[in-house]
């Protein structure tokens, strides 16, 4: 029987390469940076807009500049090769160039989502084994009671802060070290139960991923790149943001999603490609906001994924906007996305592709990993058969930090095992296509069947009076879990007439039996559904046996 070890290396390969035979463009963030600022010192690298909409740009000259300024700050703070900084922020351009800084002195970055409770924030900060942990002036006051007695030092990003910055000397850094296996990130998962989970990348990991999604979409020096998403997410700092550095591009950093000025900043900055996730899609629908025609000067298509993608809000989005959706999957666990809907697709096929088989299809692997679809044995299955997504190759993590269970079932087989179910279908050369039906952990089992939540949102999002609405799997009595329906209704919604329409359109087995409004749906900050976060308002019903009406 193969160790955890041995496991997690075959994880990390792809195609019998193993990630130490790897070759990348680059063998460091380091050597990236030295050799876009000798190459295209004057091309812009980062535009910044903050709370006040003020503007900022900076070539990959400056950048580099303040990178390394910033890096040498963080050293006489103690940070060096192997350090780890955990980072309490939001979306700013100081936030980008420390965690430049910090993987150009081979240092780690753990960032905080600072709409986590206190308790979780305190438990990242005290697990993940940092030395110094910068904070946004604004955060200080919480974060203060939050660190342990010793061990580490809070460096506040306040005026003085920048100061130093703005009159440090540049870091002298070795761009000749060989740097792939140096970790540079740990992102804490958001289960809905537990302590989070480390999620431990190393710089291979950047490297791989990002360039997997630059050859994919297409990104090279001419293009331009937007960031709605929040940058202690991997999708904010992975897509929109290494990627485009590491192709040469560029990228315009926004302070958050914003549906009256989404559109305006794709025009006046030329972007290309924007990645959000489906609940921004939503959003931009409701407000009915106006494209100002980018779709016809130079923007070419959409980035979607982290979410549940329901054919319903994928179809009307594009036939509303004429924008292409290029849906994807991946997790924090393989650095960000491991596959992609392709962009060479003509019309006819894309939209076979994402609303033929009732769910929108993540597309094909990406060359940097293999995909397949497995039992719970760990055996590949056929095509249109339901299992586990597993995923291994060159973006997959290095491990979960300071777990070996978690490590140990994670990486069983020699694949990443996901957690989240799906099939695939094969195209006529055989190509395979994946679909991802739900999340494992959140099927809901109903008389011992199981039910895939995202087949029962399908229908529910298409109901007359539904804004948006998720399947909640809740405790009954009689068949161990009841269907409800969370729903954000529009003016004038009636109960009634959705559960008549959920019932017209599935088996009585998978139609919801409740219907609750709700001024908001649970999600996290990635924009991923929390159906166990909202089970207990359906708890009346527990003892309810639900009839099918004649």
């Amino acid at each position: 029987m193969a160790t955890t070890q041995e496991n997690i290396y075959q994880a990390q390969s792809c195609q019998g390469c193993g990630p130490d035979q790897a070759i990348f463009q680059f063998h460091s963030i380091g050597a990236a940076l030295r050799h876009h600022r000798t190459i295209r010192p004057s091309s812009t690298y980062l535009i910044s807009y903050d709370e006040t909409h003020t503007r900022r740009e900076w070539s990959y000259e400056s950048f580099a500049s303040c990178v390394l300024r910033t890096a040498s700050v963080l050293q006489h703070n103690g940070v060096k090769r192997t350090s780890r900084i955990v980072v309490a922020a939001y979306n700013h351009h100081d936030t980008i160039i420390q965690y430049f800084a910090a993987w150009s002195l081979g240092a780690c970055v753990v960032p905080l989502n600072m709409s986590e409770d206190d308790d979780r924030l305190r438990y990242i900060i005290n697990n993940c084994g940092a030395m110094v942990l910068l904070c946004r002036s604004e955060y200080a006051d919480r974060i203060q009671p939050l660190l342990p007695s010793s061990g580490i030092a809070c460096l506040v990003v306040d005026d003085e802060y920048l100061s130093a910055v703005d009159t440090a000397s540049e870091c002298d850094i070795d761009t000749a070290i060989n740097q792939l296996d140096d970790e540079c990130l740990i992102v804490y998962t958001s289960g809905t139960t537990g302590n989070p989970k480390g999620v431990v990348l190393v710089q291979r990991n950047l490297m791989a991923d990002g360039e997997g999604i630059a050859a994919w979409h297409g990104i090279d020096s001419t293009q331009r790149m937007m960031c709605v998403l929040p940058i202690h997410h991997v999708n904010g700092t992975i897509v929109t943001h290494v990627t485009p550095f590491l192709a040469g591009a560029s990228v315009v950093l926004l302070r958050k999603f914003q549906t009256e000025n989404f559109f305006q900043r794709i025009r006046d900055e030329a972007v290309n490609i924007v990645s959000v996730v489906p609940t921004l899609l939503a959003f931009l629908l409701e407000a009915a906001s106006d494209s100002l025609g980018v779709e016809q000067s130079g923007f070419r298509h959409i980035i979607c994924g982290a979410g549940p993608l329901t054919c319903e809000l994928a179809q009307r989005f594009e036939d509303h906007y004429h924008i292409p959706i290029m849906h994807g999957y991946g997790l924090s666990e393989t650095t960000c996305y491991s596959c992609f809907l392709e962009t060479s697709l003509s019309n006819e096929q894309h939209q076979y592709w994402m609303r033929h088989f009732g769910f929108p299809s993540i597309g094909t692997a990406i060359p940097q990993n293999e995909m397949q679809i497995h039992d719970e044995h760990g055996n590949a299955l056929g095509a249109h058969e339901r299992g586990e997504i597993v995923i291994r190759g060159w973006n997959v993590m290095k491990e979960y930090y300071n777990n070996d269970e978690a490590n140990r079932s994670t990486f069983a087989h020699g694949w990443f095992r996901s957690g989240d179910e799906g099939f695939w279908a094969p195209t006529e050369d055989g190509k395979a296509y994946f679909f991802i039906t739900g999340r494992l952990k959140e099927l809901i089992i109903r008389g011992g069947v199981n039910i895939a939540p995202l087949e029962i949102d399908e229908v529910i999002n298409r109901a007359p009076g539904v804004r948006a609405g998720i399947s909640v799997g809740f405790v009954n009595d009689f068949y161990g879990e009841e269907i409800g329906a969370l729903v954000s209704p529009t003016d004038g919604a009636d109960v009634d007439q959705i559960l008549h329409y959920c019932q017209q359109h599935l088996p009585f087995s998978k139609a919801p039996k409740v219907v609750l409004f709700s001024d908001q749906l649970p999600v996290t900050s990635t924009g991923k559904y929390q159906r166990n976060k909202v089970k207990h308002l359906f708890a009346e019903w527990k003892e309810h046996q639900f009839r099918k009406q004649s």
